[in-house]
């Protein structure tokens, strides 16, 4: 397989950036890095693409190698010929080598083979060739009586020839590609109750059917949960006419010959016994192979959302931990998210002990300052709101607050990432704290935890971990290198997700700092021990040092490209000090013309506009551009909502049949997909993001079930 060549074509892209792309990942590189640094070398591709790019090499090196694997095990049979050669050339897929194979796999003990041990094989040829004078199968099988093999009468030995046939009709590839396709194209998915008479949540799918190439992804997913947990049976099934035609066109002769209904029945049993069986168990894994693919993309999107979470910078932030029987756990961090206080408030208990709460927790709004209030949304989380929105009322203080998901505190507070950094602390403190830090800057506390437990995404516990965990970890790596990193105040935990840096690196660069004092240059970080060239190469660009007397040290342009910046700043005029406060060189550049200018400072168009933008604005952050976190003052029951009533409100999350939105109730409601636009859309987010902030209607409420209904389309009365 041309390998570059196939991926020009899947990309739709042209070859020398495929093949630059494919050299950079060979040679080292990180997809942050290749993305940022390397844009004239691949067309300006982002990192999604190169990510997707890296994920589809690695598929075809492995399916390449994979057909070599099985050219050799059938020549080493000697059994390899050029039609078998070619066709294992022409395969675009691991399954499809698979059945070129599986003839000549090793077989453990089958029926087909206990019948040629007795000396039935060419019986078997005899029978399937279906010559037009031909006897019949009987007349034919008389010569193979042998009773000290077994066989000891003329329909023994019909038995053995066809098992012998259908299982040569089974290892088929080409009928199976064809039964496959069909499967595909008309299989329909049925699935039953185990029980109908058991209550569960899969009720819907008691008496469900749905073609297989209609059938979401989230119902898969589901069905597969139910059949797991032996609430739900499920099959695929294809018309058997069709499954016939196909094995009959591909068997039968229309010589008229004797053998034929013998064969016609060997592929009926071959189809029924081993054909079906196995195609359907294939039909099963590719819709959950592909839904799993699906949540994944969606999941990976939601993350990606919510790691890009515009910050809360220069606040002092109190974190609420809400709990019934322990008490609320409490936290004050400071603007850099150093934990200043903390204590336990017992809001759900006696009015004594909410009174000595109030007090509690007025003295550290007032005593620190605290601007905000991030409150988990956990257990006691409506009842916290409540306590903190009447709270808020009776104090002269603009703080205001926020319900932030804790989806995943728990797990981060147990950690010996967590005891590490707060030796001193108890679990359910270091979750007040890491409660607060994420309405602070959700991507510096996010990093910390794994990202399946952050639950922005759907079955995210059914998915098959290695492919969800190298998704995962792709987005919060690009996140983070999107973002950039302070050197100097960044943790372990952040450092690890830059360009070019393992855990041991990250490590040591704090010790460096702790040892020698905040760094004051990028050259400085060659000095961290074992962080070499290639090391410094792929991260120097994503650290920032704003205590650097080089203002570039505190952007986004590399030191490779210092010199450039250098004399861009010269030809308009400047120099690099007279960048400090931000300079904007577009008009300028522009007039002495783009290309020209590039071609001078010795860099390509896409690096010099990257310069040009990290100019305008040294050290500038690009979630500063996004739309400020919405933060509340007063809470609403679930009781104050009315059908047509409008409210704003926050993404959760956004899922395949639609998007949860927070609108300050505690419950988060629902918008289903029909209801996000009145145009047609595959999924929720061509249109939503998580952290968006949206303006919804109330369809309906279900305070028995705790459901809310909620539609983007204004009504007309409205």
């Amino acid at each position: 397989m041309n390998i570059i060549l196939t991926l020009t074509n899947e990309f739709k892209l042209q070859k020398w950036q495929v093949e630059n792309v494919v050299s950079l990942i060979d040679d080292g590189n990180t997809i942050p890095f290749i993305a940022r640094y390397r844009k004239e070398a691949h067309g300006t591709l982002d990192d999604q693409t190169l990510r997707e790019i890296s994920e589809r090499l690695e598929y075809l090196r492995n399916l390449d190698k994979r057909r070599e694997e099985v050219r050799s095990l059938i020549e080493a049979q000697e059994k390899l010929t050029d039609e078998i050669s070619e066709a294992l050339d022409k395969a675009v897929t691991v399954t499809e080598i698979d059945d070129i194979y599986r003839p000549f796999r090793p077989k453990r003990k089958t029926r087909a083979s206990v019948a040629r041990e007795k000396g039935l094989e060419p019986l078997a040829a005899a029978i399937y060739s279906q010559l037009p004078d031909s006897p019949s199968a009987v007349e034919l099988a008389a010569d193979y009586i042998d009773e000290e093999k077994g066989v000891e009468t003329a329909e023994d030995a019909v038995q053995g020839a066809m098992d012998i046939i259908a299982e040569d009709i089974s290892d088929n590839a080409d009928i199976r590609r064809r039964l496959r396709n069909l499967f595909t194209v008309l299989g329909v998915v049925n699935v039953k109750a185990a029980d109908a008479e058991t209550e569960s949540v899969y009720e819907q799918y008691y008496d469900f059917s749905q073609p297989v190439k209609l059938i979401a992804g989230h119902r898969v997913l589901a069905i597969d949960r139910g059949e797991r947990e032996g609430f739900l049976k499920v099959s695929v099934t294809l018309d058997n006419v069709k499954s016939s035609n196909v094995i009959n066109s591909a068997t039968l002769s229309d010589s008229g010959s004797l053998c034929t209904e013998t064969v016609r029945e060997a592929g009926a049993d071959a189809y029924d016994r081993l054909i079906y069986p196995s195609i359907e168990r294939e039909i099963r894994s590719m819709l959950t192979e592909n839904a799993a693919l699906a949540a994944i993309k969606v999941f990976s999107s939601n993350l990606r959302e919510l790691l890009l979470q515009p910050p809360v910078k220069g606040k002092v932030a109190l974190g609420l931990d809400p709990g019934y029987r322990t008490g609320c756990k409490v936290a004050v961090v400071d603007a850099t998210g150093r934990v200043l206080d903390t204590g336990v408030a017992y809001i759900t208990h006696s009015a004594a002990q909410q009174e000595q709460a109030k007090t509690l927790i007025k003295n550290l709004i007032r005593r620190w300052g605290v601007q905000i209030i991030a409150i988990g949304n956990g257990t006691a989380s409506k009842e916290t709101e409540i306590f903190t929105a009447n709270l808020l009322k009776e104090i002269d203080s603009n703080a205001a607050y926020m319900v932030v998901s804790e989806a995943g505190a728990s797990v981060y507070s147990a950690s010996k990432l967590a005891a590490e950094e707060f030796p001193q602390f108890d679990v359910s403190l270091r979750s007040a704290v890491s409660i607060a830090r994420r309405l602070q800057d959700p991507l510096a506390e996010l990093v910390k935890i794994d990202p399946k437990a952050i639950g922005v995404g759907q079955y995210q516990h059914d998915m098959p971990k290695k492919e969800l965990d190298s998704a995962l970890n792709g987005v919060v790596e690009d996140a983070v290198n999107n973002v950039g990193v302070d050197i100097n105040t960044a943790s372990p935990s952040l450092l690890t997700r830059v360009s070019g840096i393992n855990s041991t690196v990250a490590k040591n660069i704090v010790a460096y700092r702790e040892e020698n004092g905040a760094f004051t240059s990028r050259a400085q970080i060659k000095k961290v021990p074992k962080l070499g060239a290639k090391a410094y190469e792929q991260c120097a660009g994503f650290m920032r040092i704003a205590e650097s007397k080089n203002i570039l040290d505190n952007t986004g342009v590399h030191p490779e490209s210092y010199d450039a910046a250098k004399t861009l700043l010269e030809l308009c005029g400047y120099s690099v000090k007279d960048a400090k406060g931000g300079l904007d060189l577009t008009d300028k550049v522009k007039e002495l013309g783009e290309e020209k200018i590039a071609e001078k400072i010795g860099v390509g168009v896409p690096t010099m506009t990257d310069i040009i933008k990290e100019l305008k604005q040294p050290g500038r952050d690009p979630r500063d551009e996004l739309p400020p976190p919405m933060l509340r003052t007063d809470v609403m029951d679930m009781n104050d909502l009315k059908a047509g009533m409008e409210l704003q409100g926050t993404v959760r999350n956004v899922i395949d049949f639609g998007a949860f939105v927070d609108i300050g109730v505690h419950q988060d409601g629902l918008v289903h997909i029909s209801q996000i636009t009145d145009k047609y859309i595959k999924h929720p987010s061509e249109i939503l993001k998580v952290g968006q902030i949206v303006t919804v209607w109330v369809l309906g409420v279900d305070t028995k079930k705790g459901r809310i209904s909620l539609t983007m389309k204004k009504p007309k009365d409205a």
